[in-house]
């Protein structure tokens, strides 16, 4: 299952979400969830325990002024990389 996670971090139940996240799964960061995805942050040391890859809109963080400042264990990806994600996992859940 794809996982899509679009508000802020203070904004929504972190630990709910990692909790429905299974290894096969993917999580992408997207809008205002590319913060947690932010180096050091409380959400990325979240984020940190996923055995799933976590994938962060590059668009969103530029948008945001974030490049270069995300977590190196987040894997950036563009539009085209948000469709091959919808396209590998059948379902998907928006957070």
């Amino acid at each position: 299952m794809l996982f899509t996670l679009a508000h802020s971090p203070q904004q929504c139940d972190i630990s709910a979400l990692i909790r429905l996240i299974g290894q096969n799964d993917a999580l992408l960061l997207m809008q205002d969830g590319v913060l947690a995805a932010l180096e050091n942050s409380v959400a990325q040391s979240h984020l940190s325990v996923l055995s799933c890859p976590v994938y962060v809109l590059s668009e969103d963080l530029q948008a945001r002024g974030l490049i270069g400042q995300i977590s190196h264990k987040m894997t950036p990806i563009d539009y085209t990389g948000f469709v091959d994600l919808t396209e590998r996992h059948s379902q998907h859940l928006a957070w």
